[in-house]
């Protein structure tokens, strides 16, 4: 059974001495150069790969390993280390005792929440949403070209880079209440700007 748990305490994301070192050092644009560098490679070649793929080489099954392959660098390095670097976001699974699976999403608070800059948060944040977007196009082309032997592949971009999408929505926003909360908040609002601009025309 799966159960999500959100854990609202002040983790201790990075070693206290990465942390104090963090503090001191001097506040340039980008912070994490090579985490940010390595947070768009693996996605960006995985996309590069399944373009040329069928231009450059005939064997497709050499493309697919390629890409899958990719996609899983890309994964675990997102999860595991830009994730933390950049936005100080975490998430993972672990299993009790009971043998029950449980999801955890934590986040950093307080001051040290101010380690990552805006330009880590900006190229975290842009390449997690763009990326899964690009993928369920080439699902929706690769369907209806009838195009099924890129098809795997393609599913398989979209789940492991919707599963990171998912996990570090869930770390900033919070439970499932607060995500429900601004969900029906930013609808409530729309729908009442509709309605008072409706109101002002007539």
């Amino acid at each position: 059974m799966l159960t999500d748990e959100n854990n609202d305490e002040d983790v201790a994301l990075f070693d206290a001495e990465e942390d104090a070192g963090q503090r001191v050092a001097k506040k340039k644009s980008i912070k994490h150069p090579v985490a940010s560098f390595f947070h768009l490679f693996f996605r960006v070649i995985a996309i590069l790969v399944y373009l040329l793929c069928d231009t450059l080489s005939a064997d497709s099954i050499g493309g697919m390993v390629a890409i899958i392959l990719l996609l899983s660098c890309d994964f675990w390095t997102v999860k595991n280390i830009s994730g933390r670097l950049l936005v100080a976001l975490r998430w993972w699974n672990k299993v009790d005792e009971d043998g029950q699976s449980r999801w955890v999403f934590e986040s950093r608070k307080g001051p040290r929440r101010k380690a990552s800059s805006k330009s880590d948060s900006r190229i975290f944040w842009l390449g997690l949403m763009v990326c899964p977007l690009v993928w369920v196009l080439f699902a929706f082309s690769a369907l209806f070209r009838i195009n099924i032997k890129w098809l795997p592949v393609v599913l398989m971009g979209v789940v492991l880079q919707g599963a990171n999408l998912y996990g570090y929505v869930r770390c900033k926003v919070g439970g499932k209440a607060e995500f429900k909360n601004m969900a029906t908040n930013y609808f409530g609002r729309q729908f009442l700007k509709q309605t008072l601009s409706k109101e002002e025309e007539s």
